[in-house]
């Protein structure tokens, strides 16, 4: 279609094809949040017809603008959109199975279930905080591989909620501090949430508050086509970011319900859609878009088409060894190194023998994999001196220097892991970031949504027990390692020495289709793995760490620094005449998806002891009902490490009378 002819259609219209694609499709679904997307469908048409970079022959353009529909319960915007500008797998008949078993069309966007979504949403303020990981991400490629190559932005629509979630404060204020310029929100200033109106709960001044952080912040009237052009305009050329306040009415257009709790989240009703269909002058029968203003959406999916040849042009133009390792970062690969770096790690700490707390040990796997592996990103919200993240040679990035590979995310646990979510989304870096696991609370909404996601995002827990000591019970974890174990798709090690350690940042690495948790201890453990194997042990999740030679009496079954506890009292036991298996199991998730042969000939017919200094939930996966279970069933206390250890019975002679008492049970 040419350019006279899309003269013919008007903003209106096209803006009108969103409103009615989505509240027919939350009618015909009978459940969905009409209000929003016709609320916004003014500032969404100026943006994807005159703003973003975008091409639907090519969702995975690397430099695609990014497009994040925070407020996800809004989702049928973003399926209107993608099924109007012509993403092929976006068809009518997805729209007409909105919220469907198997649809592209589900309740909140899903990255990789429907091309076009670049995160999952729903969650309100998880959208907004990816965001900022994409604004990262994008500098961050920008000042390796420079503007020609890497220039796009980042773009939001936000909701009321998405700014009430407390998430939002986190990523607004570093999104603020790195001044990402590229990044954009655009905000539905629409003052309803499902209560009712906004001022029932909230009264903050949300200019001021973006400004406060280092925002630029205007405000516009939302169905205004020339103010959201004006304001989108200005935007592109802001130092810092930027938040548009889009003052719109919740579904605009609809007779009664409009600019009410009626619209948010529930179809119309016959009676309100067809009020609707009169007052916008939109008489198509419903899931039909009449075909001039069809042409018009397609000719704007068209728009970047030009932009993508010429990048691809100028990408074909780089140096060979530029190309390639931009694609290999891209890609995500290892480095071919890799391999042999954890290697000579586990030889060297073999070698040495020493006892080292594990958190240490991993400092030190990180000061050797950061000089092979350049696209890990690290960062920490804050402890940067007691996680250990920071390897040697890793430069700080700043808002005024992108080049380096350490974020210091400040006390923002929830926003740092929503940000590694960004960071992964975007492409080109492999994010890690370290807290204390005891606030792995605070970042447990973005780790569910990366494990949702299968995204490789590596959280580094440490002070992982009772034993980080004097701190007390609100810093030592008890149940925590049981509630990461129960999401989905979620990889938690937590391994015994520096040789496990080692592996299992090798496992984090590789696991391209799911985030880890590494959690590791404060106090010193001792060497478990005296002899060197070239073989990574803990890829299995579990295996038999000291053997013996006729049969087994008992099974004690360990995992981090409680390995050492296990190998004390086998020496002990064997002293007795009993026949000890000790059991390290680095990854229960590893363990599980191993056959059963194998799982079968770790664990033995014998009775087993599990020790391990937290709740026992979980280790269904490992312990039979009659098994014993050597750990916590309450909260800490604020003592050194050594005494917590006695005083909550997490010791040698626990473990061996627990033993001796299994075995005494299946003698009877």
């Amino acid at each position: 279609m040419n350019v006279a002819a899309k003269s013919l259609v008007t903003h209106q219209e096209m803006a009108n094809a969103i409103r009615a694609l989505a509240m027919d499709a939350v009618e015909k679904a009978n459940s969905g949040h009409p209000g929003m997307p016709m609320g916004m469908a003014d500032v969404a048409t100026v943006l994807f017809t005159q703003f973003l970079k975008f091409d639907p022959a090519d969702p995975h353009w690397p430099d695609r603008d990014r497009f994040v529909l925070s407020a996800g319960h809004g989702s049928m915007l973003l399926y209107a959109l993608l099924y109007l500008t012509g993403y092929p797998e976006m068809t009518i008949d997805e729209l007409k199975r909105f919220r469907r078993l198997g649809s592209k069309t589900p309740g909140h966007p899903e990255y990789g279930h429907t091309p076009g979504v670049e995160t999952t949403t729903g969650p309100l303020g998880q959208g907004l905080g990816a965001a900022v990981g994409m604004g990262i991400a994008e500098r961050l490629l920008a000042a390796r591989y420079g503007a020609d190559l890497v220039d796009h932005r980042t773009y939001v629509i936000a909701s009321d909620g998405c700014l009430m979630e407390g998430i939002s404060h986190e990523a607004i204020a570093l999104a603020g501090h790195l001044r990402l310029s590229k990044l954009i929100v655009l905000w539905d200033d629409n003052a309803i949430t499902i209560d009712g109106r906004l001022d029932l709960a909230d009264s903050v001044d949300q200019m001021a508050r973006f400004k406060a952080a280092g925002w630029d912040a205007w405000r516009i009237d939302g169905h205004k086509p020339e103010e959201i052009a004006a304001a989108l305009g200005k935007a592109q050329h802001s130092d810092r970011p930027v938040m548009i306040a889009c003052k719109t009415t919740i579904g605009f257009g609809a007779p009664t319900k409009a600019g009410t709790h009626g619209a948010h989240g529930a179809p119309l009703g016959a009676t309100e859609i067809a009020g609707t269909r009169q007052a916008l002058g939109w008489s198509a029968e419903p899931l039909e878009i009449p075909a001039p203003i069809a042409a018009a959406w397609r000719q704007a999916g068209e728009k970047s088409a030009k932009a993508h040849a010429a990048w691809k042009a100028r990408r074909g133009a780089l140096p060979a060894a530029t190309l390639a390792r931009y694609e290999a970062d891209l890609g995500g690969g290892l480095d071919p190194q890799l391999g042999d770096t954890i290697v000579a790690f586990k030889q060297a700490a073999t070698a040495a023998g020493a006892a080292q707390a594990t958190r240490m040990s991993s400092q030190k796997v990180l000061d050797a994999l950061t000089k092979v592996q350049l696209n890990l990103i690290g960062g920490s919200a804050d402890l940067t001196g007691s996680n250990n993240t920071r390897a040697a040679d890793m430069k700080i990035v700043t808002a005024a220097d992108f080049s380096g590979r350490y974020i210091h995310y400040g006390v923002r646990e929830h926003g740092m892991a929503a940000a590694m979510n960004g960071i992964a989304l975007h492409g080109g870096f492999i994010p890690y970031g370290g807290t204390f696991l005891v606030f792995s609370d605070y970042s447990r909404p973005a780790i569910r949504l990366a494990a949702l996601m299968g995204q490789r995002v590596i959280h580094v827990f440490t002070h992982d027990s009772i034993g980080l000591g004097e701190d007390g019970p609100t810093h030592q974890p008890i149940e925590h390692l049981a509630a990461l174990r129960a999401i989905p798709n979620l990889r938690v090690f937590r391994p015994a020495d520096a040789v496990e350690t080692a592996e299992v940042w090798e496992l984090a690495l590789g696991s391209t289709k799911a985030p880890s948790a590494i959690c590791l201890s404060r106090q010193n453990v001792p060497l478990a793995r005296r002899a060197h194997t070239q073989e990574n042990l803990s890829a299995r999740g579990a295996y038999v760490l000291r053997n013996v030679d006729n049969g087994r009496d008992v099974t004690l079954i360990a995992t981090g620094s409680e390995v050492g506890i296990a190998l004390d009292a086998v020496e002990r036991l064997a002293a007795e005449g009993i026949r000890a298996v000790v059991v390290s199991v680095p990854c229960f998730e590893l363990f599980a998806a191993q056959d059963a042969g194998y799982r079968a000939a770790v664990l033995g017919d014998a009775p087993r002891v599990g020790i391990e200094a937290a709740l026992r939930q979980g280790w269904e996966a490992v312990l039979r009902p009659e098994d014993a279970f050597i750990g916590m069933t309450s909260f800490g206390a604020s003592a050194p490490a050594g005494e917590l250890y006695k005083a909550f019975g997490i010791t040698a002679d626990a473990l061996l009378a627990a033993a001796r008492a299994a075995i005494l049970s299946k003698t009877r």
